[in-house]
Formats: C-alpha cells, sequence, structure tokens
C-alpha cells in the first residue's frame, strides 16, 4: 500500500471519529461564542478538535497538525502535516441545519497527499489520495461533463467580513449570476468541493478561506479530474485564501469572468 493510501486511510479514520461527535450533539442546545463579527463557535467544533488531535497523535506521533480552533501544534521539521476543520458549516449546525462536515488533509513537501470529507449525517464519506484517485462511498467519482457556463450549477460562499466589505464578493457573485444558469450559497466549502468532485456542482469559488477549509477538496478535485487553482491562474490557494474549482472544460470560463469582473469597476 502507497503512503498516501495509508494516510488516506488516516484521514478517514479521524473524520469518521470526528463526525461521530457532531452527529451526536446535533439538534441540542449549543453553546455559542464568537470568534469576531458573525464568525462563530460552539462547543461541539472543540469536542470534535479534541477527539482529532487525540486520534492523529497516537496514530502519527511525529505529524504536526494545524487544526481550526487550537492552531498549531506537534513537532515541528517532520514531513508530515495534517490540516483540520473539526466543523466545517458551524454557522449551519448550529442553526440546526443539517449541512456541515468534516475535513482531515494531510501534505508532505510535495503538497496535498490525502484527504477526507465527512458528511456524518448522510454518512458520506469523501476520500482522494494523490495519484490514487478519489471515492465516494467506496466508488470512483468524477466531475462533471458540463462544458457550458450557461448550462452550469455553481456554488459559492461569502467571506466573514461580508458586512464590511460587501463590494467585491456582491460584485463576483453578480458577473457570475448573469452567466451561470444558476448559484447555489450551501454554507460550507468542504462540502462545496466534494459536491464539485463527484458532479453535483459543476464550478466554485470564493475567497478568504483558510487552508483548513480547502486542503481535502482541493485534491479531492483534482483527484477527480478538475482543475483547481487561485484566481489568478496559479496554485496559491491555501496561502491566498482564493480558489476557483471546476470540471476540465469549464474552468477556464470561470477564471475569465473572474478576471473580467476585477478589471470591472465595482457597482454600488
Amino acid at each position: 500500500m502507497s503512503e498516501a493510501k495509508e494516510l488516506e486511510g488516516v484521514c478517514a479514520e479521524a473524520a469518521r471519529r470526528g463526525g461521530a461527535v457532531l452527529r451526536e450533539a446535533f439538534g441540542r442546545r449549543r453553546t455559542i461564542s464568537y470568534k469576531g463579527g458573525i464568525d462563530l463557535v460552539t462547543d461541539a467544533d472543540h469536542a470534535s478538535e479534541a477527539v482529532l488531535l487525540e486520534f492523529l497523535a497516537a496514530r502519527c506521533p511525529g505529524a504536526a497538525v494545524l487544526a481550526e480552533e487550537s492552531g498549531a501544534s506537534g513537532p515541528t521539521g517532520g514531513r508530515l502535516r495534517f490540516i483540520v476543520d473539526p466543523l466545517d458549516g458551524t454557522t449551519n449546525y448550529a442553526h440546526g441545519l443539517p449541512h456541515f462536515a468534516v475535513n482531515v488533509g494531510v501534505e508532505d513537501e510535495r503538497g496535498l497527499l490525502a484527504g477526507a470529507t465527512y458528511d456524518p449525517l448522510r454518512d458520506e464519506l469523501f476520500l482522494a489520495a494523490r495519484g490514487e484517485g478519489a471515492r465516494l462511498g467506496g466508488e470512483p467519482i468524477a466531475t462533471s461533463g458540463s462544458a457550458q457556463l450557461d448550462r452550469a450549477l455553481l456554488c459559492t460562499g461569502f467571506p466573514y467580513d461580508i458586512h464590511q466589505r460587501p463590494e467585491v464578493p456582491l460584485h463576483l457573485f453578480a458577473a457570475y449570476l448573469k452567466r451561470a444558469r444558476a448559484i447555489r450559497r450551501m454554507g460550507s466549502a468542504a462540502l462545496d468541493l466534494a459536491y464539485v468532485a463527484c458532479g453535483r456542482f459543476d464550478g466554485f469559488w470564493e475567497m478568504k478561506l483558510k487552508p483548513w477549509d480547502l486542503a481535502p477538496g482541493i485534491l479531492l478535485v483534482r483527484e477527480a479530474g478538475g482543475v483547481v487553482t487561485d484566481f489568478g491562474g496559479g496554485d496559491a490557494m491555501l496561502a491566498s485564501g482564493e480558489i476557483c474549482a471546476a470540471n476540465r472544460p469549464l474552468h477556464p470560463e470561470l477564471l475569465a469572468v473572474l478576471a473580467e469582473a476585477r478589471a470591472a469597476p465595482e457597482q454600488p
């Protein structure tokens, strides 16, 4: 078994364990606090992350970890780093909306190596290993075949500072709205990317995301045959927080809309 496949299994088990915590507590009264503005965190985020970190420390003691709630931990200077979001879609979760996921990815010196995105309520486990393809429920998945933007179903999200700086994300949204068949805003970047990977969505764009929002999903889409870049067509998604992901025929059109919209003046 390759290292990538072995670590895919580690990511899968970690995601399932964190997801079990979320599933058991879903719908109960939550303790909610705010990290700033409209960016909230629940006790379930912390409980899921504790389970994830304990499992990863036991299975891969030499690996570093970057987690949403607790930040960086573990040894430094090693080959591997896990990137963890214990609950992607916290706002949905806090409101009882059944659309959220656990994200566990791992990278080495060459980039993303393996990852898992787990929807605990639907029991859907999306897996990818570098060079080994992407799967859902053990079956191979692939991006959609839609090659025309006017027939495409897209998805996106808005940054947490949208109340202070709404102009850019709304300008981009309007640009795509004029061209695509429809756009959905589901509230979980992790599942947005997983859905692009399996063909439920044709494309996705978003800005100001964090590495834990993106790590497994980037690999999922690429291993499913899609294309993932930053807004400029480069590979700096984790550093910039910008992402444009789509099936291979559609991706150039999505980038072209981004470029056109960013060059045009924003409308009031």
